[in-house]
């Protein structure tokens, strides 16, 4: 909601601090599983304890990744289903990037770049989970055949490495998009930025305060 300072909350503590969290358990993920996914990056299971621990916690910290993401997804999902205007978005991106977006249709409170991300990240983690327990020989082992396991590995790194993909895209994309940050620290964002990025998100929002 708009208030007359010209701020608009866009975060609540609760849904910033699921993000912050599934951030960090993120990043263990993937410190842990790059130290287990070649033997030139076995030095990273030091960061958990030795080899034998990495392995132990790769999987745990997975589960309780997939549990925060999902905490994200039941917040946001309603937000991100795709329109018109975002299959129009997509057609003209080109004047996103040059920063003329008054020549693209206005965004919601996320534009068509942000939902495909989402929804990416969406199928990516349901294909780590799936595969990753597989994988899990100690708790899933007797329930799947070697000829499983090993789709599973080929499926768990392709997924993995994508995923690292989109996730490095929507850091990128919040550091080159000045202001956005501050939503997911403070928030809240300035009107000038919805003005300019998210415009029917903040009509709305305005419309809220009438």
């Amino acid at each position: 909601m708009a208030d007359k300072n010209n701020i608009l909350d866009r975060y609540t503590a609760g849904a910033r601090l699921n993000h912050w969290i599934n951030a960090i358990l993120m990043i263990c993920l993937v410190l842990s599983g790059m130290a287990l996914f070649h033997p030139s990056l076995f030095f990273l299971t030091d960061l958990f304890g030795g080899g034998t621990m990495a392995r132990i916690v790769h999987p745990w910290i997975g589960v309780l990744a997939m549990l925060s993401f999902l905490g994200l997804f039941i917040r946001f999902w309603r937000f991100n289903l795709w329109t018109r205007d975002d299959s129009a978005w997509m057609r003209n991106v080109k004047h996103v990037v040059s920063g003329d977006e008054a020549k693209v249709p206005e965004a919601g409170k996320y534009n068509a770049g942000q939902k495909l991300v989402f929804w990416l990240m969406s199928i990516l983690t349901i294909l780590l989970l799936t595969s990753g327990l597989a994988m899990w020989d100690s708790q899933f082992g007797e329930y799947t055949t070697i000829d499983q396991k090993r789709l599973a590995v080929v499926v768990h790194a392709g997924a993995a490495v994508a995923l690292l993909i989109v996730v490095i895209t929507h850091i990128y994309a919040a550091i080159w998009i000045r202001g956005t940050i501050r939503g997911m620290t403070r928030g809240s964002v300035t009107g000038g930025w919805a003005w300019r990025h998210h415009r029917k998100w903040l009509r709305e929002e305005v419309g809220k305060t009438k």
